[in-house]
């Protein structure tokens, strides 16, 4: 990739990457100057998503087509091509209701001519990015990501236009929706009507810097600088973290409908006292940041853009999310603590980079055959079996979690300290055997097969940093855990093998059909979740050895407060107890509905046991051929088999497949 756009008589300039920030980012970091070109290139591909969705609209029945370009001569830079999947069980065409939209460019195009710099916070908000890429595949008839009317999603456009008219000190009005009597005004804050429909819309009027919002049944006045709260205005959070010589801008997301992905959702304000946590343990995690991932913080400053706080979720299970149409936008649950803030940061982040590398040039090719379904992979950190796609995604994003852990299991608090070494024991080890997996791969194309070598390098003296002995086996166990669990749930034999499987158990043979040890199909389960069980588990443990946890399993049963996906059995086993969780799990596992993941779980149970080792054995790395056998005998007799002894048949035959 050459340092600088090119330009030659019959080619506009496209976006390059400098081949040091091109190594920076295969090596899963980057700078702020990094960022800045990857902002620059998404700057353009919105500008272009702009164009494609004002040449929508133009052609639509009873709608004005809009009388100006996309504001000014930089609507003429090309980034990378803007992608948008193709049709997907599209819904008919709407008939969408009259609207201005040629009042709402104008209105746009008005506001960057006054003000650039208003037209540009509003244009590069990760509200806008997310918008544009909806609204495009909207209007063309594509799979709607949204329940709100097409006329609503299209008018979104005359809200960025009011809002950066505002801040541009423009005189206007201009007709904006409105989704249950609240009307947000993208960077700058929500007015809140007494209004009950589900949609319906307002009129934005600007005078001087002072807004008039009227809608059904009352109006809202805002006066200049848009920061006064209260209840009929909510300006947007904006947070400064870190020294004032160097503060990070950060946007505290609540109001705006795009600020989630992948699909849109209404307001969800926040109360003081939330705002006031959100507050405290950003600037905590902000400073953890600048201490040990200096790096990652220094390039956050350039590209990471807000945060949209949702409900805290379980402990040890936070959610985050991003999207690369909203490039710098994070969603996350609040979390439990701030150095698991500060690694979802990171995590997060990591996508962000690598969607900015991604449009400028992809890492994979499409498959040869487009009638033969994607290869999918084990990815050690989802519950569903992942294409190449998305592996990369997990890859890159969990190398910088790997890198955050490593130094801040040197830094944390010494009662904190043994997770952290458990989360860097683990999440390095999964990250190196994932791009082992992928590692040449035939779909790589150069730039992929680049940054996979370059993640490796970077990996592989990790491997060998010193881990305490008791952290690393729970990291070393809860990985194969997850993988047995895995495989249990979306891998399946061949079913003739299975079928001589059991007609040789009838028989009594000495073991099964060397053609059950071939290599199974995947049979995804769309079902199946909460596979980290033993690492949330391994957590808690960590953390509270002597916590509720610890539940027997007849108390742990009726507890309110249990762990999902965590059975009683696998309490016992976490509490040590072999003999009662083998017992358990050999009762969930005699009967109907027998769970998959129980065969992991029995698995353990007999670990400690030499006379169990081959059963062990097979049911921790080969747990699919339990389940296929016991589910096929129970189909054919009727009756129940023991799970110990199976294991023990299938045990001792061929061991081969992967």
């Amino acid at each position: 990739m050459a340092a600088e756009a090119t330009t030659t008589r019959d080619r506009l300039p496209f976006h390059r990457l400098s081949a040091a920030g091109v190594l920076a980012l295969a090596h899963g970091e980057g700078d702020g100057a990094v960022l800045t070109a990857l902002h620059s290139a998404e700057r353009s591909r919105r500008l272009l998503l702009l164009r494609a969705l004002n040449d929508e609209l133009s052609r639509l029945p009873e709608i004005p087509g809009p009388t100006a370009e996309i504001p000014g001569p930089t609507a003429e830079i090309p980034g990378p091509e803007a992608e948008t999947p193709g049709p997907t069980a599209a819904p008919p065409r709407e008939a969408p209701a009259p609207a201005p939209y040629a009042e709402a460019w104008a209105l746009l195009e008005r506001a960057q001519l006054h003000a650039p710099e208003a037209f540009e916070d509003v244009l590069m908000s990760p509200n806008t990015g997310m918008w544009v890429s909806l609204a495009v595949r909207r209007v063309r008839g594509w799979a709607a990501d949204e329940d709100a009317p097409q006329w609503a999603v299209t008018g979104y456009l005359a809200a960025l236009a009011a809002a950066a008219a505002a801040r541009a000190g423009l005189d206007f009005s201009i007709t904006v929706p409105v989704r249950g009597g609240l009307l947000p005004l993208p960077t700058l804050g929500c007015a809140v009507l007494p209004d009950t429909e589900p949609w319906s819309t307002g009129r934005v009027t600007g005078r001087a810097g002072r807004l008039r919002i009227t809608g059904a049944g009352g109006a809202v006045e805002v006066a200049p600088g848009w920061d006064r709260r209260g209840p009929d205005w909510l300006p947007v959070r904006r947070m400064a973290l870190g020294p004032a010589e160097s503060a990070k801008s950060l946007v505290l997301e609540e109001l705006d409908r795009y600020r989630t992905f992948p699909r849109p959702s209404d307001p969800r304000p926040l109360s003081d006292a939330e705002a006031r946590t959100w507050g405290s343990l950003l600037t905590d995690a902000w400073e953890v940041l600048r201490r040990d991932d200096p790096v990652s913080a220094g390039a956050m400053r350039h590209g990471l853009m807000s945060i949209a706080p949702t409900p805290a979720r379980e402990r040890f299970r936070p959610y985050s999310c991003t999207a690369a149409a909203a490039f710098g936008g994070v969603v996350a649950s609040r979390p439990d603590n701030v150095a698991q803030l500060a690694a979802t940061l990171v995590h997060e982040f990591q996508h962000i980079k690598l969607g900015g590398l991604i449009h400028l040039g992809p890492l994979t090719t499409p498959p040869a055959d487009a009638r033969v379904p994607d290869e999918l992979f084990y990815a050690p950190w989802r519950d569903d079996p992942r294409p190449l796609g998305g592996l990369l995604q997990g890859i890159y994003a969990f190398l910088g979690v790997t890198r955050f852990w490593r130094a801040h299991r040197h830094t944390a608090d010494p009662e904190y300290a043994p997770l952290a070494h458990f989360e860097f024991a683990l999440w390095r080890g999964q990250v190196w055997s994932t791009l082992n997996r992928v590692r040449g791969h035939e779909r790589l194309t150069p730039l992929g097969r680049r940054v996979v070598e370059c993640l490796a390098e970077r990996c592989a003296p990790w491997m060998s940093d010193e881990v305490p002995p008791a952290e690393l086996r729970l990291a070393e166990d809860a990985a194969h855990d997850h993988l047995a669990r895995w495989r249990a749930h979306h891998l399946r034999p061949e079913a003739a093998a299975v079928e001589d499987a059991v007609r040789a158990w009838q028989r009594g043979d000495a073991g099964p059909p060397a053609a059950l040890a071939a290599q199974p199909v995947p049979v995804p389960d769309t079902e199946v979740r909460f596979l980290d069980s033993a690492a949330v588990l391994a957590r808690h443990r960590l953390t509270e050895p002597e916590g509720t946890w610890r539940r027997t399993a007849a108390r742990y049963a009726e507890d309110t407060g249990a762990i999902d996906g965590v059975d009683p059995a696998d309490v016992l086993l976490a509490c040590g107890d072999l003999t009662g969780a083998r017992a358990a799990f050999t009762a969930r596992l005699t009967g109907k509905g027998a769970p998959a993941a129980a065969w992991a779980g029995l698995g353990w149970a007999l670990a400690d046991d030499p006379a169990h080792e081959p059963a062990s054995r097979l049911l921790l790395t080969f747990p699919e051929r339990a389940r296929a056998v016991r589910d096929a005998l129970e189909a054919t007799t009727g009756r129940d088999t023991d799970p110990v002894r199976l294991a023990a048949w299938l045990g001792a035959g061929p061991a081969e497949g992967r």
